[in-house]
């Protein structure tokens, strides 16, 4: 799973090395991102390869403190606001891929901004029918957006060799895990992950994993 909202610059490249590979994978994008005129050509593409596109919020706003989880920092109707702008976006993205079912799927799941959230956001999405995820915890490989000035920063041979141990050192590796990644980590990290997708994808194989779109995965009656 990869998400976007201010960069894309891994964008061709990802789309290569899947489509190279023959999967498809799922992309949440913010609203910022859909209507940004240079990653038109990105999506259209990601569109037409069959891959999943989502939504993960218009403003990319933050919606809970981090020290204090519990402490919401956005009323119910400005988070609804920042939920629901992409409704029409993306079912005009389901038109387009012409893939019976899809345009409800596509609507009906959301990747909350930060992947941060709490009981409150949980019980308004679904109030709004509207189908919470998340990342799988338990690797670093989100941690691909940081830059060597952050305290938390991570280099991609550190977040490679995380999902390989845990892969290795759990029972269950990695089976129905979602692995999120960025699409873009901007100028100021030089050392893209996303350069070891076609590795790490050589490696999941030689294990015997399949690949799933995150519509595929999370089975909803």
């Amino acid at each position: 799973m990869f998400t976007g909202h201010e960069f894309a610059e891994g964008g061709n490249f990802i789309a290569n090395t899947l489509q190279q590979q023959k999967l498809k994978a799922s992309f949440f994008f913010t609203g910022h991102f859909y209507n940004n005129y240079s990653n038109e050509k990105l999506i259209n593409r990601l569109v037409k390869d069959r891959n999943f596109l989502g939504n993960h919020s218009d403003k990319h706003l933050l919606y809970c403190d981090w020290s204090k989880r519990d402490s919401l920092l956005v009323s119910k109707l400005e988070f609804l606001n920042d939920l629901f702008p992409l409704t029409e976006t993306l079912g005009h993205l389901a038109e387009k891929a012409e893939q019976p079912g899809y345009k409800p799927a596509f609507i009906r799941y959301f990747l909350p901004p930060y992947e941060w959230y709490n009981d409150s956001i949980a019980t308004w999405c679904k109030e709004a029918g509207i189908q919470l995820i998340n990342y799988t915890p338990g690797t670093l490989s989100h941690a691909d957006y940081t830059t060597s000035k952050d305290k938390n920063y991570r280099s991609s041979e550190t977040i490679y060799n995380s999902i390989t141990n845990y892969e290795r050192s759990k029972p269950a590796g990695l089976n129905g895990f979602i692995l999120l990644m960025h699409i873009g980590a901007g100028s100021g990290r030089t050392d893209k992950f996303y350069a070891r997708l076609p590795e790490l994808i050589k490696y999941l194989k030689q294990k015997g994993y399949q690949f799933q779109t995150v519509d595929q995965l999370l089975t909803i009656d």
